[in-house]
Order: C-alpha cells, then sequence, then structure tokens
C-alpha cells in the first residue's frame, strides 16, 4: 500500500506502519570472521554475476527516495571492502529528499575512508567492537585486529561526523566482563553505544546460542553497578531503546529481539547483495527486486511498483527462539546487519 502526503509518496504496509528506511547491503563479503555473524567455514559468498552492481543500488535507492524513505543506511558483510563503494555513497548521499545517509562497520578501513565517507555526505556511522582486549576481539572475530579498529574508530573522530555509535553484541562468557569498560570507552570519545542480543540466523558451529546469549536486561543491570541510566524518549529511527548515562551524557541503547520485540513500531526493510528485499529481518518473505530492476533497466516506475507491491507481503513480526534450530538459514553477513 502507499498513500501521497504533500504530494510525497508514502510506503505503508498492511499493518499501517510507514516504511522510511531501508538498510542496503552491498557485500555478503567480509574481512572478519565474527562467531554470531558467520560459521568458520564459509565456502560460499555470492558469485559476482549475481550480486547488484553499484549503478543498480543506486538506481534502488533512488526509487526508495521518491517513496517516500528518508533514511538509508549502507551495511554488509563489511560495506568498505567492496570495491568503488565511495563512488555510491556519493551517488546515494545527492538523492533529494533522503535526510540521512548512514552506516555500518567494523571499522578495519575506515582509517582510509572515514574522511572520503564524510566527504559523500555520511551523518552517522555505526562501528562494531566487542571487546577491547586483543586477545578476545580475536577470538570473537577470528581474524580481526583490535589497534586497527581503534585507529578506525580514531580517524572517525577525527573527521568531524554528526554521531558515532559503537555496536557491541554481548555472549556469555566470551565479553559479558567487559560491559562497563565498553560503556567508559564510549563515553570517554562523547560517543553511544548500543548492546545488541545475538540474532538466531544461520547455523553456526562456534557456540551454542542459548547457552552464550545474555540479555538486554542483564546487560542493564550490569551497567547500574557503575553508572545511572535515566529512560529517553530519544530514537534514532532504528530499533534501540535508549537510555542515558547520567554521570557521563551518553546514550545507552539495547537492541533485543528476543527480550523485547520491536516488531509493532519496525519502519525498515532490508536489500540483500543480491537484490532480494527482505520485508522482516526473522522472515523470509521477499522480493527480488534484481529481477524487475534487470528486466526493464530504465524504467523506474517498474522499480516502483514492485516495491509499492511488497509491503503487501511485509509480516507483522519475527518469532526468534534459541532452543530450537535456526528456521532461518541466511546468516547476517549475507541479511545485511
Amino acid at each position: 500500500m502507499d498513500m501521497k502526503t504533500n504530494n510525497q509518496e508514502t510506503l505503508i504496509d498492511n499493518f499501517n506502519r510507514v516504511v522510511d528506511y531501508v538498510r542496503i547491503s552491498v557485500t555478503d563479503r567480509c574481512d572478519f570472521r565474527c562467531v554470531y555473524c558467520m560459521d568458520d567455514q564459509v565456502e560460499k559468498f555470492v558469485p559476482r554475476a549475481q550480486l547488484l552492481t553499484l549503478e543498480e543500488i543506486a538506481r534502488i535507492a533512488k526509487a526508495f527516495t521518491e517513496l517516500g524513505v528518508k533514511k538509508i543506511r549502507i551495511t554488509g558483510g563489511e560495506p568498505l571492502i567492496r570495491r568503488n563503494i565511495i563512488k555510491l555513497f556519493e551517488d546515494i548521499g545527492k538523492l533529494p529528499g533522503l535526510n540521512e545517509l548512514v552506516t555500518t562497520t567494523n571499522g578495519s578501513q575506515l582509517a582510509r575512508l572515514a574522511q572520503p565517507l564524510k566527504d559523500a555526505g555520511v551523518k552517522r556511522i555505526n562501528i562494531s567492537l566487542d571487546s577491547l582486549d586483543p586477545e578476545k576481539f580475536k577470538r570473537i572475530t577470528r581474524v580481526g585486529e583490535l589497534n586497527k579498529v581503534l585507529a578506525g574508530i580514531d580517524a572517525a573522530l577525527a573527521v568531524g561526523f554528526k554521531k558515532i555509535k559503537l555496536n557491541a553484541v554481548i555472549l556469555k562468557n566470551r565479553n559479558d566482563d567487559e560491559i562497563i569498560d565498553l560503556v567508559r570507552f564510549a563515553s570517554e570519545r562523547d560517543m553511544d553505544i548500543s548492546f545488541i542480543e545475538e540474532m538466531p540466523l544461520g547455523v553456526i558451529g562456534d557456540h551454542d546460542r542459548a547457552e552464550a546469549y545474555y540479555s538486554s536486561d542483564e546487560i542493564k543491570k550490569d551497567i547500574e553497578e557503575a553508572f545511572t541510566l535515566v529512560p529517553t524518549t530519544e530514537s534514532t529511527g532504528g530499533p534501540s531503546k535508549y537510555f542515558k548515562v547520567t554521570e557521563t551524557g551518553t546514550r545507552v541503547g539495547f537492541i533485543s529481539p528476543h527480550s523485547h520485540n520491536f516488531c509493532d513500531q519496525c519502519n525498515r526493510v532490508r536489500l540483500t547483495c543480491e537484490g532480494r528485499l527482505l520485508l522482516c529481518l526473522g522472515q523470509e518473505h521477499s522480493v527480488d527486486l534484481r529481477k524487475t530492476v534487470r528486466a526493464y533497466p530504465g524504467d523506474m516506475e517498474k522499480l516502483k511498483q514492485a516495491i509499492r507491491g511488497s509491503m503487501s507481503i511485509k509480516p507483522k513480526g519475527h518469532e526468534f527462539n534459541l532452543t530450537e534450530k535456526p528456521i532461518i538459514f541466511r546468516h547476517m553477513n549475507v541479511t545485511g546487519g
């Protein structure tokens, strides 16, 4: 369903939720192998011929902005390892009607790309950081170098993005003893931080998700041993529920797909790197936009029709169950953050 407001078309699903936020994955490849994101034996990535080209992604982004989308987040895999990625940021950053172009990254490429990203129009940036201990960081990412990510964070701070936020996935007996240190690290650098419950997407062999589960409520309780948290109504248009640290002014967010389901306010859809428009993080409802964009390469109206039509199959929400095998076999690197 769609409607026009002040001559601007708006995407509205069957549950009367306005969809004005799109997360676009530009690659399923990553230079890390985080234990909660993908299996250690990644044998198959999307063949390059099946990937959307950067030009196709820009065209789809344009269609979404013409349908009322105000915020686009570029994700991966690790988006900054895709060749010529800055050109895509530049193209999307120029789109009329777009209020926010943001990205999520593991930070490994930021030392060289922070300034080009800001120049391209990126306002805010999310950086994954699950540990401040080099050995733990290596165990969680399997191949990541902490010093490289810290250098990337320093570079991002130096160029002056409007806001930088850290994302941390907390796993019991892996990094749950670092929660306060991570909040302190963010506070000292005037950054926000969000703690994310592990998403049960894809089969992984590294750990039992039920045993490793550490809830947002447990994380909040740990933080309150050192800081005072005050609820805030502030939002970035995503699923985070935010609190402000009284002592520092830093915002702490909790993304809780298990303990505090956020589906009733869902305002987003996800485009995978091969062109599947996912209508829900935890369901397989999707529309093949690659097929449309390649069958009708110059026809923006056909593309917009396909996007409008997708609203009718956006489900009410997901149903994650940590004690059962995943019913969604795509990993987070394929889903797109």
